[in-house]
C-alpha cells in the first residue's frame, strides 16, 4: 500500500504558509478546509495554502510536495484515526462516525494520488472554476538527464510520454502566490 507523505526540501513552507506540516506526516488533499471559504478572499499565506498546499493529517500544517511511499495498513488505519479526530473537533463533523466516514474518504482519494512508483513527488494547484474548487495534481521524478543536483526534478504525466517539463524546486516557493 502506497501513501502520501509530506516532505520538505528546504524551508520554504515555513515562510510560505501559516502552519507548515510536519515532514513525513501523511497528507491529504485538504481542499475540505477551504469548503466554507470564499477562495477570492484569501489573502497572503492563506491563499498560498489554498492555491498550492497538501493538509499534513497530524499537525493540519501544510505541505508544498509530498512524497509517495510504501505503508501499512496499521499506519493507514491510524491515520484515519488522526484525521477524523481533527474533523470532528476542529471541522465540526456532527459525530466520530461521520467524521470517520469522511477521513476514510480523504485517505483513499490520497492513496489514489500514489498510484506512481515510491519516491516520486507531487504537487497540487488548486483553483476555482464555475463556483467549484478544482484540483490539478502533478507529479515529478528526479531528472536523470545530467548530474543530480538537490533540487532538479522533471515534471512527469500520467497521460502521456511525451516531453517534460523541468521544474527548479529552489524557486517554487518564489512562484507561489503570496
Amino acid at each position: 500500500m502506497k501513501a502520501l507523505r509530506t516532505i520538505r526540501l528546504d524551508a520554504s513552507d515555513t515562510f510560505v504558509f501559516e502552519t507548515a506540516a510536519e515532514p513525513g506526516e501523511w497528507a491529504v488533499s485538504g481542499a475540505f478546509v477551504f469548503a466554507s471559504v470564499d477562495p477570492s478572499t484569501l489573502k497572503g499565506k492563506a491563499r498560498a495554502q489554498f492555491r498550492s498546499g497538501f493538509l499534513g493529517v497530524q499537525s493540519l500544517g501544510w505541505s508544498t510536495l509530498v512524497e509517495i511511499v510504501e505503508t501499512t495498513v496499521e499506519e493507514r488505519a491510524r491515520a484515519v484515526d488522526v484525521l477524523a479526530a481533527h474533523l470532528k473537533e476542529q471541522f465540526g463533523a456532527p459525530d466520530l462516525a461521520m467524521a470517520r466516514a469522511a477521513a476514510e474518504q480523504e485517505i483513499d482519494f490520497a492513496t489514489s494520488l500514489a498510484e506512481h512508483p515510491s519516491g516520486m513527488l507531487a504537487a497540487v494547484t488548486r483553483t476555482v472554476e464555475e463556483g467549484a474548487i478544482r484540483e490539478t495534481f502533478r507529479s515529478l521524478r528526479p531528472a536523470a538527464s545530467r548530474p543530480p543536483a538537490a533540487f532538479a526534478f522533471l515534471q512527469a504525466s500520467d497521460e502521456d510520454e511525451g516531453p517534460t517539463e523541468e521544474i527548479d524546486l529552489a524557486n517554487l516557493a518564489k512562484r507561489a502566490p503570496r
